[in-house]
């Protein structure tokens, strides 16, 4: 047996703790906060989105092509089923959205259910769990870590799986100075970059706050009418300083690099065609309707609020009929409709990231066991590691998998 220390109470700490213990080790967990689970109770909008239904091999398909390689031998040994079986022993019901999504049943403290489910795993297998616990420093030089320091005080222990998470959201205690920390032992990482954040705008549109564009597909390009650099298909919700919802999400880690690059640009397409193609169904729409309102027709494809503003902005008259539309006039509604401009973004906030890009290289750390190379008794696991998936449960699962296989010791 041995004496085991897990830093970080969030999804993928908890796991550990709980595998490591119950091989029967001796483990205390270590959480910075007074409670454990903080971000895991923020989860999907305050509802916990556990998880993403499917095989692994769907899921891993969501990861870059060196992330899902990474995270192959973990995810299969621990896969979305094992943690919703083991989430069910524990009175935690479960159910899959249309969007693949998997979330705990509707009720009032649904996301404090999950929490509680992996707090009583933890505490029945015999883990020591110190709450208010901030670790400030690591003590030793590879091939072994000798102690951890908490305030004033040196823990010193047998093996050490560190499962701090990223640098987002730094109201739940991710800070992300484990990075630090991990870089002064020489290991390999990347800066913490924002991912999954709300984008915000040069020119954002407060009076369009809470107004969503839905069905369309949000493009990054390096300008006005430049080449397209990235595009995600999915809604946005406009909120005071700018964008958010899945599309804004996805899109948040390429619009700020492509902005620190000195050429970024966000448009919407309500219509996710060609705008030739839209010009030939409006060409043909003022045949057979020639009395439609260019209002009319617009508030087919754009949310009624924005269509006024948008119009008047064209300088095209709303109770003009497509009969009437000049060929300006009609090309700038196929532009609202295919290329609503959104304009540059400013800078993408990390903390108001649902998670952080980089940490430390995947190439230092085992995948099947997430020991890190050259050390004994180092174990690295969650978001602490390089790995960022999509909105929808994909991080939260590797956390999950990521964190039994720290724990199998």
């Amino acid at each position: 047996m041995s004496n085991v220390i897990v830093v970080g109470g969030g999804a993928a700490g908890l796991v550990a703790a709980w595998r490591a213990a119950s091989q029967g080790h001796a483990v205390t967990l270590l959480e910075a906060n007074g409670r454990l689970g903080v971000k895991l109770r923020i989860s999907g909008g305050g509802k916990c989105n556990i998880t993403h239904e499917g095989p692994p091999k769907a899921l891993l398909a969501a990861f870059s092509k060196d992330q899902a390689r990474f995270l192959r031998p973990s995810l299969h040994a621990f896969d979305n089923g094992a943690v919703l079986d083991l989430l069910r022993r524990e009175g935690v019901e479960t159910y899959v959205r249309d969007n693949g999504r998997v979330f705990p049943q509707d009720r009032p403290g649904s996301a404090a259910a999950v929490v509680s489910a992996f707090e009583t795993l933890v505490r029945r297998a015999g883990v020591d769990v110190r709450t208010g616990a901030r670790v400030v420093a690591l003590e030793g030089e590879a091939p072994r870590l000798l102690a951890l320091r908490v305030g004033e005080a040196r823990i010193a222990a047998d093996a050490f799986i560190l499962a701090t998470g990223g640098a987002s959201y730094p109201e739940t205690g991710t800070r992300g100075e484990a990075l630090g920390w991990l870089k002064g032992l020489g290991l390999p990482v990347r800066p913490w970059f924002p991912a999954l954040a709300p984008i915000p705008l040069l020119r954002p549109r407060p009076a369009w706050e809470g107004v969503a564009l839905r069905g369309g597909e949000l493009r990054l390009s390096a300008g006005p009418g430049s080449r397209r650099l990235e595009s995600f298909a999915g809604d946005i919700l406009f909120t005071r300083a700018g964008i958010s919802g899945p599309a804004a999400l996805e899109l948040s880690q390429a619009a700020e690099r492509a902005r620190r690059q000195g050429a970024a640009w966000l448009g919407y397409a309500s219509i996710p065609d060609t705008p030739e193609n839209v010009d030939a169904a409006l060409v043909a729409e003022s045949r057979s309707n020639p009395r439609l309102l260019a209002a009319t027709w617009l508030q087919r494809h754009l949310p009624e609020r924005l269509v006024d503003p948008l119009l008047q902005e064209a300088g095209v008259d709303r109770a003009l009929m497509l009969k009437d539309l000049s060929k300006a006039a009609r090309r700038a509604l196929v532009d609202l409709a295919t290329a609503l401009p959104l304009g540059a973004p400013q800078p993408v906030s990390l903390a108001r990231g649902e998670v952080a890009a980089g940490g430390v290289d995947l190439s230092a750390v085992d995948p099947r066991t997430m020991a890190v190379r050259g050390w004994d008794n180092l174990r690295i696991c969650g978001e602490l590691l390089d790995l960022d998936g999509p909105v929808g449960g994909y991080n939260l699962q590797a956390a999950f998998s990521t964190g039994h296989a720290a724990g199998t010791i």
